[in-house]
Formats: C-alpha cells, structure tokens, sequence
C-alpha cells in the first residue's frame, strides 16, 4: 500500500469508469507532480477514499445509475469536507442544481481537456493564506479553521466552494461585486462558454445562510452582480 504519511504530493482520488480517459487523466494528474489513485466504481471509490483520505476527488457522474450522485452524496453525508469535483458531459441548469445537490464543489464538463482541468485540481490544492482566524457581518461569522459560518449560533455547513464564494462577499462587505469580478476571485480559471453558476450557487448559499427566516444578507443586484449588505 502507498504510505501517504510522508508524501509530499498531493492525493488525488479520480473515480472514472471509462478506462481509456481515467488512464489519460491519471498520466496528466502524475505528470503534474499528484499523487494518482483511480477506481472504475462507486463502491471501491468510496474504499480508496476511507484508506487514502486523499485532497481531492473527481468523480464521473456517468457511473452506471446515478452512483456517480450518490458516491458525493455519500461523502458529505459522512461529514467530509474533501474537495469534490464531478466529470459532466453537459452543462444544462439542471445539471448544475443536481452537482450542488450532491454536494460537489465544482464540475468539469466534457469533453476533457488537460490544462483546463489540472488548473481547477491546482486551485482547490493551493494552499490557505489567511491572515485573521474570523470573518465578521452582523450576525454572521466564517470560521476561516473550520470553513464553517454561523449565525445567531447556528452552525452552517459549506461545500469548499459554498465557502471561498461568502468569504468573498464577507470580505468585501456593501460593495456591489459584479459576476465578472466574482468569476475571477471564486472561481479562478476561465468557464468555456455563458454560465449561470453563480446565480446556482447564490442559490444555494441563500438557503443555508437565510434558513429560518434570517434577513436576507445577499443582495442581487440587478444587471451588475451581488452585494452583501443589510436588507
């Protein structure tokens, strides 16, 4: 077994089950310096990832069924908080909806393309620079440790990219950021084609912030972007 105690590269977990890309991908992934295990299956993922704890996993969504779903699924379930990236052969709004509902962080749609991708593996490795432990608006905190939020004591799990895109905003606070902006400081690497994640993911943000009938602290902002700001 591969001791990952003294690794200096990073792990990276690829659940495909078309054999001739996971070989492709892999060669790209360890030629990049990462350390590359693949599975072809949901069930022997899921044991890689209990054995490896690797940094980050991209999963296939078409696994046979909709295991590719549940394998996500599955892990935020059980509490991880590992980066997960889903291999999508579309893009349509319902894809997205149905990636964030899984508990992916991200997604990387077919066909696959080399550079485009290791850059999205790069950012989720990067490694965290932070200055100050808390970010603070009102009666919202992120914990920049636990990459949690809370508000009035309620305790707010986020996915990495649920996460990065409110510190974004929090560090930012009243001023009016347009998509463009977000894009860039989020996201950062360039989206092929128009894209509306960032309304999905506001979206989804909105409801776990403004749960329980919380003000809503996220503001659109017709035309330009998001602000947050008191109602």
């Amino acid at each position: 077994m591969h001791d990952l105690t003294f690794d200096p590269n990073p792990c990276v977990l690829l659940v495909e089950a078309d054999e001739s890309l996971a070989q492709r991908m892999s060669l790209d992934l360890t030629e990049a310096g990462y350390y590359t295990v693949v599975a072809h299956d949901a069930t022997s993922g899921w044991r890689q990832a209990c054995e490896l704890q690797p940094a980050v996993v991209v999963v296939d969504r078409a696994l046979s069924g909709e295991s590719g779903l549940k394998l996500c699924n599955q892990f935020r379930s059980s509490g991880s908080r590992i980066p997960l990236i889903l291999l999508m052969s579309r893009e349509t709004v319902n894809d997205r909806v149905a990636c964030l509902e899984a508990g992916a962080d991200d997604y990387f749609v077919k066909p696959y393309r080399t550079e485009t991708f290791l850059q999205m593996v790069r950012f989720y490795l990067e490694p965290e620079k932070e200055a100050a432990e808390q970010l603070k608006f009102g009666e919202l905190i992120l914990d920049l440790v636990t990459r949690t939020a809370r508000r009035n004591g309620r305790v707010i799990d986020l996915t990495m990219k649920e996460f990065e895109l409110l510190k974004y905003l929090m560090s930012h606070p009243r001023e009016v950021l347009s998509r463009e902006q977000i894009l860039e400081n989020v996201w950062g690497y360039d989206f092929m084609g128009e894209s509306n994640v960032i309304e999905v993911y506001i979206r989804y943000l909105r409801l776990k912030v403004e749960d329980e009938g919380n003000k809503r602290l996220i503001q659109t902002v017709r035309g330009i972007g998001y602000v947050l700001r008191e109602s």
